[in-house]
């Protein structure tokens, strides 16, 4: 089969319209079709297309320099913007190692937490464990550690032994419990599984305070990361958050993990850190981890060419300032909580929706048991031809999750916008069940 593109795209026999260009909470295809970003593109367009103070800041900094070499030159935005987010961390999350993905930034995580026990003398801790059903990135080491079966299943010869313990899946508890009578069996099967591995062994912890893609928006129960970090701080075990997709205000906290008021070790930051203007994520790190480096071999062992890119860390800076002065967070806390009333009951409008949930502009839309597949898949066609755009969520095995959808529209989203959004699911909803109904 030859494609009819020099571009590799997703899927090699699907047709893509091409894009024209995007404003506020809308993208436009070159035939004049407007699709409302129901998902922020990939739970990334946090503030929408076309903001012309972005626009403005990428533009000044190109005419000062666009690419520095971080052994070389550091440069104004980089030093801005990593102050910015030592001020939106917790606790003494102080400074910021930047890379280029969320993918770079959750393997620099786990290389620093490798780097910092070496450099303590304790030198037989190298297991990172992790969930089944979390995902991390697509490069070996974040893949090694993601739990998503479908996208590690072709490379497991080349991944490390990860991921050990069940997800925290209430609508699906793989523990076949319910909260709160359970005791968290989620949680306390991590202190089993140290046990067995041997803390001596274990080099840290890593999860998404909200699973996203591989789950849609599973948020634990009360206390969990209470326990989780609990039983890390115990067993001498450094804690990792994945905050990738939640993080930088998309659950209505500056952090999701911040929701249970616990502080990690180190987080891992992308997607919405520039909002989708200029590609950049970062790693960001406890202060106690950096004495120990600064005080043995006063280098991080990771780099990357466009580590600190300028350019990208304008607009990322830019992002971050409007997000503040436009108060967006304490927004999207306000009408996340209003989107998902709304959700809940197109639930119940819907026989086909089994579990709706969420937090902030992060929400999930699970289908109940059925015995067809591709469910996501045709949802969001259905949905794209209506002009909204949604992303798939699946837990990718029988065991470990259903199908489903995420809602996570811009932080910019308005009143009106939402209505749109809502009608239109609502709308695709019933298109899918009356093909399911024909068979």
């Amino acid at each position: 089969m030859r494609l009819n593109s020099h571009v590799i795209k997703p899927v090699f026999t699907k047709t893509y319209p091409l894009v024209s260009h995007g404003k506020g909470v809308y993208l436009y295809d070159t035939h004049g079709k407007a699709y409302l970003d129901g998902c922020s593109g990939a739970i990334t367009a946090n503030i929408g297309h076309g903001v012309p103070e972005v626009i403005a800041a990428m533009e000044k900094q190109a005419n000062k320099v666009s690419f520095t070499y971080r052994s070389q030159f550091t440069s104004e935005v980089a030093e801005n913007l990593a102050e910015k987010l030592a001020s939106w961390a917790p606790g003494d999350l102080e400074y910021v190692f930047f890379v280029n993905s969320g993918s770079e930034a959750t393997e620099t995580a786990i290389k620093i937490a490798l780097q910092y026990w070496q450099e303590k003398g304790v030198k037989g801790k190298y297991k990172i464990l992790s969930r089944w059903m979390g995902y991390h990135g697509i490069t070996m080491g974040s893949l090694a550690v993601s739990g998503h079966i479908p996208r590690r299943i072709k490379y497991v010869p080349l991944l490390f032994d990860s991921p050990m313990i069940d997800p925290p899946y209430c609508y699906r508890c793989p523990f076949h419990e319910s909260y709160p009578h359970c005791q968290l069996p989620c949680a306390e099967q991590l202190e089993k599984v140290i046990k067995r591995e041997g803390p001596e062994y274990i080099a840290a912890f890593i999860c998404e305070p909200i699973i996203g893609a591989s789950g849609g928006a599973i948020v634990p129960p009360p206390y969990y990361y209470q326990r989780i970090k609990q039983l890390c701080d115990h067993y001498g075990i450094l804690f990792i958050v994945d905050e990738v997709m939640t993080g930088m205000g998309r659950t209505g906290r500056n952090f999701a993990i911040n929701h249970w008021g616990v502080i990690p070790d180190l987080i891992a930051l992308g997607k919405g850190m520039s909002a989708g203007y200029a590609p950049i994520a970062a790693t960001i790190v406890s202060e106690r981890i950096i004495d120990v480096i600064s005080n043995g071999s006063g280098a991080i062992m990771a780099g990357h060419t466009y580590s600190a890119h300028p350019q990208s860390a304008a607009a990322a800076l830019a992002v971050l300032d409007i997000i503040e002065k436009n108060q967006l967070i304490q927004k999207v806390a306000e009408k996340g909580n209003m989107l998902m009333r709304e959700l809940k009951k197109i639930k119940e409008a819907h026989p086909i929706v089994g579990d709706v949930r969420g937090k902030g502009f992060l929400c999930g839309i699970e289908f109940g048991d059925f015995e067809q597949k591709g469910l996501s898949e045709r949802l969001i066609e259905k949905a794209f031809s209506l002009g909204l755009l949604l992303y798939p969520a699946m837990g990718g095995s029988d065991y470990y999750g259903g199908e489903g959808v995420l809602v996570a529209p811009p932080f910019t989203l308005q009143q009106e916008d939402m209505n749109v959004l809502l009608q239109r699911l609502d709308q695709a909803l019933s298109l899918l069940e009356e093909d399911l109904k024909h068979g």
